[in-house]
């Protein structure tokens, strides 16, 4: 016998079920809530926007093919202002009030790091999304770094000074901002100069922030370097390109960029347009063809209307696919455990390959990748204010690492601005 209310939410049910494309879920299965912080406003603002987009992306996906063992997914999320401060706080909110079944770190490494300490204590698996090295000092078995970094993120962007081995390049000089992400990316370069027999002759820190920058280019004349790797932030890494419009680079620089963060988003590749073009720099992902990958197309038409609506990036090329990824990774896991279950997901992660719209993914012992696959791209017929040039391959050209190459290294780089 049913009650009133169960015989009218049965005949909803079975109405629902009979409309064509209407994903029904079990009344008994609850949802599987993922939660995190994600920056909405402050300096990882825009990425942060644009990462909640794509994961939107995944969960409606995923839900429109009945959820995660028949359950529906939820996203429970927080802005944490860009600011580390609040991550505590809103993880033990998530944990303890939102009983949300898995954790993703907050976006980026600066504001990640007090995230790591927190999931050990209270035995979660947590995946770092767009975070670097947050598992090196700590060495926790159920972390699992959602980033392309490899086995030793220190060594981040080892195929840029690759490129610049191949090419005979010797001389080397180092900017970098003095926040974590970008000194952890500096150290490396430090490292990764003196294991390929090059020279550091030029070494700065700057304070985070910075936006005039002619007092360090001009000093960097004096250096007479072959190589500049600038480890940067977004509004560091606009003024840096409009810096060297109008105080220049040394005749001698042959290879500009490596870490700059932000140039891979579409305000930026619009509003800096052909002063781009030369510089080498990271990617996370690329549209050239050697690069497609089974869904990712699927995966950048859906993002491109959810994106429109939203208002934010509208190309999401950079670290947008990867929240995408996080939902993948998350959704083998369950469904080969059975569960949520922190330890037998993380025996399992350890234990087998996931396929992602990225390629498919191994971790290691500490839950990084176990192949480092981060890109090196150099802009090329770049112009101004034509964001929509983006959407097709050849502006932005792979050029490191080998397997992956597009096309060959342009230098000397006034050559390659031209």
């Amino acid at each position: 016998m049913l009650n009133r209310r169960d015989f009218t939410r049965a005949i909803v049910t079975l109405g629902a079920a009979s409309l064509p494309g209407v994903r029904v879920f079990a009344q008994d299965k609850k949802p599987l809530r993922i939660g995190f912080s994600i920056a909405q406003t402050g300096g990882l603002g825009p990425g942060g926007k644009s990462g909640l987009v794509a994961m939107e992306v995944w969960r409606d996906t995923v839900n429109a093919k009945g959820g995660v063992l028949g359950r529906p997914v939820e996203l429970v999320s927080y802005d944490d202002q860009s600011n580390a401060a609040l991550a505590p706080a809103i993880y033990s909110k998530l944990v303890d009030v939102d009983k949300v079944d898995l954790l993703l770190s907050p976006y980026g490494t600066n504001v990640a790091g007090p995230v790591v300490p927190f999931a050990k204590e209270r035995g979660r698996v947590l995946f770092g999304m767009a975070a670097i090295a947050m598992n090196e000092k700590i060495g926790y078995d159920r972390y699992f770094s959602i980033g392309p970094w490899g086995p030793d993120p220190q060594l981040t962007y080892q195929s840029f000074f690759q490129l610049a081995k191949e090419n005979g390049l010797k001389r080397v000089a180092i900017l970098a901002a003095s926040a974590e992400f970008q000194q952890t990316a500096a150290n490396g370069g430090r490292r990764l100069a003196k294991d390929n027999g090059m020279q550091v002759v030029f070494d700065q820190q700057y304070p985070a922030n910075t936006t005039d920058f002619s007092g360090l280019l001009q000093a960097l004349q004096q250096a007479q370097p072959d190589v500049v790797y600038v480890c940067s932030y977004p509004a560091e890494s606009a003024a840096i390109v409009r810096g060297i419009d109008e105080v220049g680079l040394p005749d001698t620089v042959q290879l500009f960029g490596g870490g700059m963060v932000g140039v891979q988003n579409a305000n930026l590749l619009e509003s800096l347009g052909s002063r781009l073009n030369g510089i080498v720099n990271y990617d996370l992902f690329s549209i050239e063809p050697k690069m497609q990958q089974p869904g990712s197309a699927e995966f950048l038409a859906a993002y491109a209307q959810k994106a429109a609506a939203a208002k934010v990036d509208p190309l999401g090329h950079f670290v947008q696919p990867y929240w995408y990824v996080a939902g993948q990774v998350i959704q083998a896991s369950v469904e080969a455990t059975g569960g949520t279950d922190d330890k037998a997901l993380a025996a399992w992660l350890h234990a087998n390959e996931v396929q992602t719209i990225v390629g498919p993914i191994r971790f290691g012992p500490k839950g990084e990748w176990t192949e480092n696959r981060v890109l090196m791209s150099q802009f090329e017929g770049v112009a101004n204010n034509d964001v929509d040039q983006f959407r097709k391959p050849g502006k932005l050209k792979i050029v490191a690492p080998d397997r992956y190459r597009s096309a060959p290294f342009k230098h000397p780089f006034a050559a390659a601005r031209a």
